[in-house]
């Protein structure tokens, strides 16, 4: 295999990080008295509602007009800094140091290394430039002149737009779908994983284990310590960004 033509493709909520980054959003910007207590307390209860059950498509699209709305007005630099600010003091505690294992691997042996995932582009970016790692997929917003727009560019990029957007890189960037490998978590990442050539599944919901058990797909459970399939790989080592973020950016905002 030529290392130059394959790349991983990795999710980010609950296949990177332990559960959602909105949570570390709500918590972030609270210290800034962004918003009160009881929003906190509403945004922890969807964690854990992410963390039981994973995403639902749905949600995901009402959260996505809502966000868009009260990310209208808000400069790609200020949300650029507050990735920043959310890694160092949240995200970073809570990456899952088997899947950390994993993109390493594919890093030492000259693969390229992706995030994709619904988070907007810039956060998106700033996560992979932290890890360390070649770069990032994400939700694109419009934005004019450093000002969001609140309108998407193209769509939010879930399910089969993750697909679709990992089949545009592999042409710019010269890649082998079939020599790619692809990891999540959540069954609404099923396009995604098909399109690659080595689908695996971490950390998955019930969906998604069920799916993978049935094509022999490798499976590994960092929440339990337990490695439930091999692969080879010799390292055994949601949207929540999108709605957390910029709910609390509008809240920022009307606070201002």
């Amino acid at each position: 295999m030529n290392s130059g033509t394959a790349a991983a493709f990795f999710d980010v909520d609950n296949t990177l990080m332990r559960g959602a980054s909105l949570y570390a959003v709500a918590r972030k910007l609270y210290q800034h008295q962004a918003f009160t207590l009881r929003e906190v307390l509403w945004f922890a209860v969807h964690q854990l509602r992410f963390v039981a059950r994973g995403e639902n498509l749905g949600d995901i699209h009402a959260i996505r007009d809502r966000a868009l709305l009260l990310a209208a007005g808000f400069s790609v630099s200020d949300m650029v800094a507050l990735g920043d600010e959310i890694y160092d003091e949240f995200i970073e505690s809570k990456i899952w140091p088997g899947t950390r294992a994993i993109a390493d691997q594919h890093m030492h042996a000259g693969r390229q290394v992706w995030l994709v995932t619904a988070t907007p582009l810039e956060v998106a970016k700033v996560m992979a430039r932290r890890l360390g790692l070649s770069g990032a997929l994400g939700t694109s917003v419009e934005h004019i002149e450093g000002v969001y727009t609140g309108r998407l560019v193209g769509e939010i990029l879930h399910g089969a737009a993750k697909a679709a957007a990992v089949q545009e890189l592999a042409l710019s960037q010269g890649l082998v779908l079939a020599e790619c490998w692809g990891y999540s978590d959540s069954a609404n990442d099923i396009p995604l994983l098909e399109v690659v050539g080595h689908p695996v599944a971490i950390n998955p919901d019930r969906r998604l284990r069920r799916h993978a058990k049935e094509r022999d797909w490798p499976i590994y459970d960092f929440r339990t310590g337990r490695k439930a399939a091999s692969f080879g790989l010799k390292a055994a080592g949601v949207s929540g960004v999108l709605w957390g973020l910029w709910r609390s950016i509008g809240a920022l905002r009307r606070r201002r």
